[in-house]
């Protein structure tokens, strides 16, 4: 099967830019090298460079905790606002109930 590169919307890719700009800012403005906040996430400074470069195809959880030991809010700044936002869309997920596509499909002929 042949692969084919993964495209992207420009929406995305922008967010994905301005997340990495707000990451570089906020090492910067800490006083760490790439190096020193690479260690503090446990990636190396080459993953760290693209996250900082908007690469689409670093990890999702990567880039999240660099936004947070950098002080880049992504969502609510306040833990518990965060819980509780959490909280209603999980409930909001299971009111809406399972798509056919995610049910478990017999594939078995």
């Amino acid at each position: 099967m042949a692969s084919f590169p993964r495209t992207y919307s420009r929406y995305t890719l922008d967010a994905i830019q301005l997340l990495g700009e707000q990451i570089s800012i906020g090492r910067r403005e800490r006083r760490w090298t790439q190096a020193d906040l690479a260690e503090r996430a446990g990636i190396s400074v080459r993953t760290l460079n693209r996250v900082e470069h908007g690469d689409p195809g670093v990890a999702l959880g990567t880039a999240f905790e660099l936004a947070a030991l950098t002080g880049v809010v992504l969502f609510q700044a306040d833990r518990e606002r965060l819980t509780a936002d959490l909280d209603h869309a999980r409930t909001r997920g299971s009111v809406l109930g399972r798509t056919r596509r995610e049910e478990e499909v017999d594939d078995d002929f």
